[in-house]
This record gives C-alpha cells, sequence and structure tokens, in this order.
C-alpha cells in the first residue's frame, strides 16, 4: 500500500510540473523598435533592436552519445526580451579594463596606472612611488572580486598594466604580460589564495620584447606563448626552454598592420586539437605551428570589415563536441568552428577622431578551419556592434554584450551604445532563428568595458571609458566604475526546477582528473524528472580585455549513460577530453545542463 502511495505521489508530481512548464512557457510579445532604414551607414544609427527574435532555452547542442534521449520542442515566434540584469556595485573603485575568473570564485580585476589616483584606497602603508602619473599613489588600479559574498579588496600592482594580457597557468596561476611604458616588458604572477593575504607577484625576469596589445594563449606544456603588440611582430613564451631563441619573428602580425590605424592588434588566438594555433588579426588568419616557426596554412580572407583592434569586433571558438571516436584508434579530431563578430570599415578610427562615427559591421563569419578548404559562412546580427564581448556559456550558446553601434576602440571614439545582449544558437538549423536580443542594461559599456562568465552561469559585466584622473565629467561617456551581472533566461524562476545541483564526481581524485578518464557525476533535481537532456560541458576561465576572452574554450563531453538513482538524484558517465591539445591542462568549470539549464558549477583540474 505505501508503495502505491508513494507511486500515486509521484505521478501527480509529474502531472503538475507538466502544467506548471507548460502555462509559465506561453509566449509573451514584447515591444521594440524598428531600426530607421532610411539612416545612411555612414551616420549615427539606432542601437533600437528588430522587435521580433526568438527566446527560449537551447537545447541545440546536446551530446552526441551511445544513448538516445528525447529533445524539446520550442515555440517558433521569437521576441524581444528575456534574461535580467542586476547592480550588484555602484563602484568598486577601479574600472574593470581586465578580468580573470579563478578557481576560487573570485575574479581578478584591473585597469592602469598612469592615469592618477583611483577611487579605490589601498591599505595603510602601501603606495606606488615614481608613478607615471603622480609621484605617490596610495590608491589600488586593481582588486579582487570574491563573487559569493560580492565584495572586494584592493591589490597593489606596481607597474603599469595598461592594454596588457593574460593567461591562467596549469597551476592555476595567472601569468600576466605586458603593458605600457615601464610595464611593457614585465611579467606578473597572481597565486589564487583564500586568506585575503595574496597579491601581485612581478618577476625580475621580463620579456624580450615589449607587449603592448598582446594576446596570450595556454599551450599543451602548460607554458604561455604571447603573440604580438604594438610594433612587435613577433611571439615568445613563458617559461622558455633553454633551447628556445629568445623570440620568433611573425611576419604576418607586420603584413596585417594598416597605416595610421594598425587594425591588428590584440590578434584572436585558439588552440586546435591537431596542436596548431589560429591566429587571426585585421581580416586574415592563419595556421601557426608555433614549434617550428611555420605557417602551415591561409585561410580565406573574411568578408566585411576589420575585425580586430581598434576595429575591434569579437570572437570565440565554438565548442569542441568529443565523441566516442576520440577514444578509439581514430585519427580524427573534433571539428573546429571559429565565429568573427562586429568590427569597423578601415578608416573608422580616423574619422572618428575626426567626429564622424561610421556605423559598425553587423556581420559575422563562421569558419570550420578543420575542413579541408574552409570558407566563411556569413550571417548578419540584429545590430551593428563595434567592442562587443563574446562570451562561451554552459548550454554551447554564444552571448554577445556590451559595445557600441557606431564608431570604433579608443577614447570618445564610438557613440551610440548597444545595451541589448544578444544570444546566438550555433547550432540552430534554421538561421533565422539562431539570433535573439535580449533585455537591455541601463549602463552604456564603451571602451574598456569586460564581462566573463561565472560559476553560477551568470555574465559578469563592468568597465567603460577610463579617463585620465577618473574624470567624470565633461565627456559623453564617463568613466564607469560599477559592476553588474546578467543572468541569461536559463536562470529564470521558471526554470528552476529543471536546474541540476552536482552533488558529487566520482573517479577524479580532489577533483583532479586524467586525460581520457571515465569519470561520473551525480547531481539532484529539485522536482521528479524522468531521465532527459543531459549535456556536460568543461568551461576554460578567460582572461578577458578589448573584447577579446583570450583562452576560451568550452568542451562538451563524451556521455557514455545516464540513469535515475533516486526520485531526485541522477547521475552522468563521461569521457574526460582525450589530449592536451584538446583541453589544456588546469583547472576548469564544469557543468551539468538538463534541458537548456545549466547548474553551478564544480571546478576539476585536467592534468
Amino acid at each position: 500500500m505505501a508503495f502505491k502511495n508513494l507511486s500515486f505521489f509521484f505521478l501527480l508530481l509529474v502531472i503538475i510540473s507538466l502544467f506548471t512548464f507548460s502555462s509559465q512557457h506561453r509566449p509573451r510579445p514584447r515591444g521594440g523598435r524598428e531600426l530607421d532604414p532610411s539612416m545612411s551607414p555612414d551616420i549615427l544609427s539606432s542601437s533600437a533592436s528588430p522587435s521580433r527574435f526568438q527566446s527560449h532555452i537551447s537545447t541545440s547542442l546536446f551530446f552526441s552519445s551511445s544513448i538516445s534521449l528525447p529533445t524539446t520542442s520550442h515555440n517558433s515566434d521569437t521576441m524581444v526580451g528575456g534574461g535580467e540584469w542586476s547592480l550588484l556595485q555602484e563602484t568598486i573603485g577601479v574600472s574593470a579594463m581586465h578580468m580573470q575568473l579563478l578557481y576560487n570564485n573570485k575574479v581578478l580585476i584591473f585597469d592602469r596606472t598612469d592615469f592618477g589616483p583611483s577611487n579605490l584606497t589601498l591599505p595603510s602603508g602601501k603606495c606606488r612611488h615614481s608613478d607615471e602619473a603622480v609621484s605617490q599613489d596610495c590608491t589600488a588600479h586593481s582588486l579582487l572580486y570574491d563573487v559569493a559574498s560580492n565584495t572586494y579588496r584592493p591589490l597593489l600592482v606596481k607597474t603599469d598594466v595598461w592594454c596588457s594580457s593574460g593567461a591562467v597557468n596549469s597551476e592555476g596561476t595567472l601569468i600576466q604580460t605586458g603593458g605600457y611604458h615601464g610595464g611593457g616588458h614585465k611579467i606578473r604572477l597572481f597565486r589564487p589564495c583564500d586568506d585575503d593575504q595574496c597579491d601581485w607577484i612581478e618577476l625580475h625576469q621580463n620579456l624580450t620584447v615589449h607587449r603592448w596589445y598582446s594576446s596570450d594563449h595556454i599551450l599543451p606544456d602548460g607554458r604561455v606563448i604571447i603573440v604580438g603588440g604594438r610594433s612587435s611582430f613577433s611571439y615568445e613564451f613563458f617559461p622558455k626552454n633553454t633551447f628556445e631563441n629568445s623570440f620568433y619573428y611573425f611576419p604576418f602580425l607586420k603584413e596585417t598592420t594598416d597605416m595610421k590605424e594598425e587594425n591588428n592588434l590584440y590578434p584572436f588566438l585558439y588552440l586546435l586539437p591537431d596542436g596548431n594555433l589560429f591566429v587571426f588579426a585585421n581580416q586574415r588568419s592563419v595556421l601557426l605551428n608555433y614549434k617550428k616557426n611555420k605557417i602551415v596554412k591561409e585561410f580565406p580572407v573574411i568578408p566585411g570589415e576589420k575585425r580586430t583592434y581598434p576595429a575591434t569586433g569579437s570572437s570565440v571558438m565554438l565548442p569542441l563536441k568529443l565523441t566516442a571516436g576520440e577514444w578509439d584508434d581514430s585519427p580524427s579530431h573534433p571539428e573546429v568552428e571559429v565565429m568573427v563578430c562586429g568590427g569597423a570599415r578601415g578608416g573608422a578610427y580616423m574619422k572618428a577622431v575626426e567626429g564622424l562615427y561610421v556605423a559598425a559591421s553587423s556581420s559575422c563569419g563562421r569558419i570550420r578551419v578543420t575542413d579541408q578548404e574552409p570558407k566563411w559562412e556569413m550571417e548578419d546580427m540584429p545590430m551593428g556592434r563595434v567592442m562587443p564581448d563574446m562570451l562561451l556559456l554552459p548550454t554551447g550558446d554564444v552571448i554577445i554584450v556590451n559595445g557600441a553601434a557606431n564608431g570604433t576602440a579608443g577614447w570618445e571614439c564610438a557613440i551610440n551604445p548597444v545595451l541589448n545582449p544578444v544570444i546566438y544558437k550555433p547550432y540552430e538549423p534554421d538561421p533565422t532563428k539562431r539570433f535573439s536580443v535580449l533585455n537591455p542594461t541601463k549602463i552604456a559599456r564603451m571602451y574598456h568595458s569586460a564581462a566573463t562568465l561565472l560559476p553560477d552561469g551568470r555574465v559578469l559585466v563592468g568597465g567603460s571609458n577610463p579617463h585620465v584622473r577618473y574624470n567624470f565629467t565633461g565627456v559623453r561617456y564617463p568613466t564607469e566604475l560599477s559592476l553588474e551581472a546578467f543572468s541569461p533566461p536559463y536562470l529564470a524562476s521558471e526554470h528552476a526546477h529543471l536546474r541540476p545541483s552536482i552533488l558529487s564526481t566520482e573517479g577524479p581524485s580532489n577533483n583532479v582528473i586524467s586525460y581520457g578518464q571515465q569519470f561520473a557525476i551525480t547531481f539532484t533535481l529539485g522536482m521528479y524528472q524522468h531521465v532527459g537532456e543531459y549535456m556536460v560541458a568543461m568551461a576554460a576561465p578567460s582572461f578577458t580585455t578589448h573584447s577579446f576572452a583570450m583562452n576560451q574554450r568550452l568542451l562538451v563531453l563524451y556521455v557514455v549513460n545516464a540513469h535515475q538513482l533516486s526520485a531526485f538524484d541522477h547521475k552522468v558517465t563521461v569521457y574526460a577530453p582525450p589530449t592536451a591539445n584538446i583541453a589544456p591542462p588546469g583547472y576548469y568549470m564544469l557543468f551539468v545542463v538538463h534541458q537548456g539549464v545549466p547548474g553551478h558549477c564544480v571546478w576539476i583540474r585536467i592534468k
């Protein structure tokens, strides 16, 4: 009798759940303004969004594995709206020009040191001396933000980190390189800690070449490659092997430099499964064998506008979907697609200096770099965007935030802020349904803004336009010191019953996994659910600055099986990535995604 009563109770829960889910997912129309078709692309354009775009939870990337699970259907109507903004801090005293999430759920934030005092005081007795702006500076230009407590503490960075670069090594330490003037040759470390004692460490060892506006990437052997910089047409490594040259000349960077404007700084870098490095600058891209200092392939030129700084579009490598073939004798690697969005026309920077703001690019290009004859497939965003930030969400979708509709990177070189985030669903078969326009922020995020994915699936956004001595007046877009978070639609309260909560991982020792290792994740759901759509993703935390999230990587793990343990508990078994070329060693956020809804991650380390 008890069993029958229990069965009836679960059946009742299922019926209620289905009724609630159905009623809460009826489409709610929202208004929006159409772009004015009479406006010339060479004059100011509206940042308003088209009024009909899809707003639903994505299930487009759910795993390819040996078990077959049902898919979720969605309403075909599209609309503007979805997602929620929250102001975390009205001011943190420092403009968030650079961001790095660390494995202890804290975010390292910093701007530059040569603009005079910030609005955040260092602890008593700490000051910088012989500064380029003031003789003694007792204010902080860096801080550590604690995600869980929404608090922060000031840090002391000694040399100028303006427009620098970075990558987290296999130990979880940020390797931070370059900057401006006295900081251009510097190598700095930040090791995570939980006792509030850690701070910046500046090494006596320097970079061989002055690196300002360079890009970094962690490599399979755990080292970091530092590529480019202003008038630095080369790359080097940290740490260096004893037999290596101090640096390697890379003429591709000189070839892609435009007269006066450059448009090739902060090149987009991606480590590919074959061990080579994809490098994109301006409108061109190549495959670099960095071990032999040799270009092994050149890709077609992307159509349309310029794409790297100061034209400043953004880019992601789309999720790497791992399959069973990665663990047998097959030599195949996962397909790799790179996506580049936004940017500005050649000459836009010089026009902006004169007060003429050219409309930003609305085009996105995707190229499958693993094809024998790759080619760019072009699509249009709902609105033009320069200085956007593109981030990979745990669902495998791409979110595009920040930026402007006119101009280029540079102080007061852009106008018409784009306030609406956009979600892009890479594997939606209908191209007209791939983009969704979400709810807008109220804060303009222009030059020197940044964004990063947080462990709970939100997106942290900060910074914008730090002016000399943190000027807040007399400019169209003043220095912005606030921090806010955007919660994508999957975090809406009506999806709470779908959200998985990880209870444990079986197989890893102290959350450390080996390449190719099989391991299991046990998680619970808030309401009784049958075995359904599960995706397990590993996300590498990125170093974000100037519209590029360096080292960003999302791996969709191969699922061996999934089964239900009890009314609310489930277990999914997966394989870890097979090689360091596919997943460089280090810390990753491990997400379980259920019916398009991710839970809070757990951190794992692969080595």
